[in-house]
């Protein structure tokens, strides 16, 4: 009995550090399903007239789209379908911009 709750509490440490971001903060839930989020670098990600663009699928995200989110860290985090490196993108998390 004893490593059953071991067990079931190991996994539900697992679940929940899933939605964490690398500095402690949470991803929503409605740009993660457990492993679709992570930080990406600065140039992983660059800022055009027309908005955002993810290098990895070459998706320009408008500066006014509702994927855009801050990031409270002030790094940049990406949120694509099933976390693949080529995936859609589910959220962008992007620093304050500059003036």
């Amino acid at each position: 009995m004893r490593g059953f709750i071991f067990l079931l509490a190991g996994l539900s440490a697992t679940t929940a550090l899933a939605h964490d971001a690398p500095n402690g903060w949470q991803y929503p839930s409605a740009c993660c399903s457990t492993m679709d989020c992570r930080k990406v670098a600065q140039n992983d990600i660059s800022e055009r007239p027309q908005g955002y663009i993810v290098r990895a699928t070459g998706e320009v995200l408008p500066y006014a789209d509702s994927r855009v989110r801050m990031s409270p860290d002030g790094e940049y985090h990406w949120c694509s379908a099933s976390g693949k490196a080529y995936g859609k993108t589910i959220c962008l998390f992007v620093p304050p911009r500059a003036y």
